[in-house]
């Protein structure tokens, strides 16, 4: 039979789609990316915030269409059949089986099961299970792979659903995750390994008694790939030391992702943040003086209590901070966090009139940021082509996938998708650059 999955959400929900896959390909399942051609229809979904929430829902309605055709099954997965499954089983009768955020080992199984007519439809699971599996099948371009270091999150953030999801931190084992990457580089040929967890600057705690970063990318360096990026490092977790190294490893991309949240101590207070705002700004201060990195950040914006003042201060704060990407997020209220039983809500118009205004003045720092880097030459890894511009298009070591700008070049010699060239900025358009391959 063939089977199609639909992935939501993360990054990190991507992998446990590819692992999915992985279990399903072993069996003897064909896989389709077509909805219109399958038998069995999986929908790997986020439930973090009401938008995603909104999103899965209105996908799984979408992919029930389907039922009235070719497909047969419909099987819904992940954080929001974990988080909602006893609510979901009784809005959608058209879905069915439901399974958690883990058994996706058990998953050809439990299909087996169902087609025949024997299985249960709900199979929620303890959040603090874990399955880790080096099996994939690669949904990203095979010149990058996402590479998951740890599961689930002990930051216990107050506005934050991700522990009562997905449980409590837990590392993988150095070996265990170097040979998967080993894996990915053999069979696929990938140049960037992006390494991701909900907290990777904490990677090892639990596992070693101290930790490991540092010792799982010197493992994870010697192995043939060109780029290391790390994704969601917590800032009181991103000591000097880190900094430094990678600023001397030539593999790892100077790329910091730090999610501050907000910069206000009474809002980071609440929060349950780990951290002040003397500690953001020292913190950037001290990344800067170590080279040119690029540091991406998100906030917040509308959490409970959030005054006018300290909306202003946060304000001040990317003004002056200058990062060069930013996310701005309107708080939403998750059932169960600590948050959500705070007074002083803030109206939604307000929230979303604070997103814009941040946005706003973002877009005119990342603007003058951009044109910075006209004239420089970087490294670019070859993405594809864009017909209607009649150019190639990549991204640079400062850019992570999928969310931060392309570089459009031309060359005069041949290119291959995957691989590094050398190109020169000559101009940007919004957040865009142009440019031109140049001899190394």
């Amino acid at each position: 039979m063939k089977i199609g999955l639909i992935s939501l959400g993360c990054d990190k929900n991507r992998i446990d789609s590819e692992n999915m896959l992985a279990y399903l390909q072993d069996d003897g399942y064909e896989l389709t990316g077509e909805p219109s051609e399958a038998i069995i229809i999986i929908v790997n979904t986020c439930g973090f915030i009401d938008s995603a929430k909104q999103e899965a829902i209105d996908t799984i309605l979408e992919m029930a269409e389907y039922k009235k055709d070719k497909c047969k099954y419909l099987v819904v997965t992940g954080c929001l059949a974990q988080r909602y499954m006893e609510d979901l089983e009784k809005e959608f009768s058209e879905v069915d089986m439901f399974l958690g955020t883990a058994n996706y080992h058990k998953l050809p199984l439990l299909i087996k099961n169902m087609v025949e007519g024997q299985s249960e439809r709900c199979y929620a699971n303890d959040k603090d299970a874990r399955a880790f599996s080096s099996k994939r099948v690669l949904t990203t371009p095979y010149h990058y792979a996402y590479l998951k270091i740890a599961e689930g999150c002990d930051n216990k953030c107050t506005y934050c659903a991700i522990p009562n999801i997905r449980g409590r931190y837990t590392s993988r084992k150095i070996e265990d995750i170097v040979d998967e990457a080993k894996s990915l580089v053999k069979e696929y040929g990938i140049s960037e390994l992006i390494i991701v967890a909900q907290d990777v600057s904490r990677y090892g705690i639990d596992l070693y008694g101290e930790i490991k970063l540092i010792d799982l990318l010197k493992e994870l360096s010697k192995l043939d790939v060109q780029w290391i990026r790390l994704l969601y490092l917590y800032p009181e977790q991103v000591t000097e030391e880190l900094v430094e190294y990678m600023a001397s490893n030539p593999k790892i991309c100077k790329y910091i992702d730090i999610p501050c949240q907000h910069v206000s101590n009474k809002i980071l207070k609440l929060m349950n943040r780990k951290v002040t705002k003397e500690q953001i700004v020292d913190l950037i201060a001290m990344i800067r003086k170590h080279g040119d990195f690029t540091i991406r950040s998100t906030f917040i914006v509308g959490f409970p209590r959030e005054e006018q003042e300290d909306f202003d201060e946060l304000k001040e704060f990317i003004s002056w901070a200058k990062l060069d990407r930013c996310g701005f997020f309107a708080y939403s209220m998750e059932d169960g966090t600590p948050a959500s039983r705070l007074s002083g809500q803030i109206d939604e118009e307000v929230k979303l009139q604070r997103q814009e205004e941040l946005y706003s003045l973002q877009e005119n720092i990342m603007a003058d940021k951009l044109k910075d880097r006209i004239g420089s030459v970087v490294d670019v890894i070859y993405e594809g082509i864009d017909y209607d511009l009649q150019l190639f298009y990549g991204r640079s070591s400062y850019d992570a996938p999928e969310i931060d700008t392309k570089v459009f070049f031309y060359s005069d010699k041949p290119v291959e998708i995957g691989k590094i060239y050398k190109v020169k900025l000559h101009n940007v358009d919004g957040i865009d650059y142009f440019g031109q391959v140049v001899e190394e």
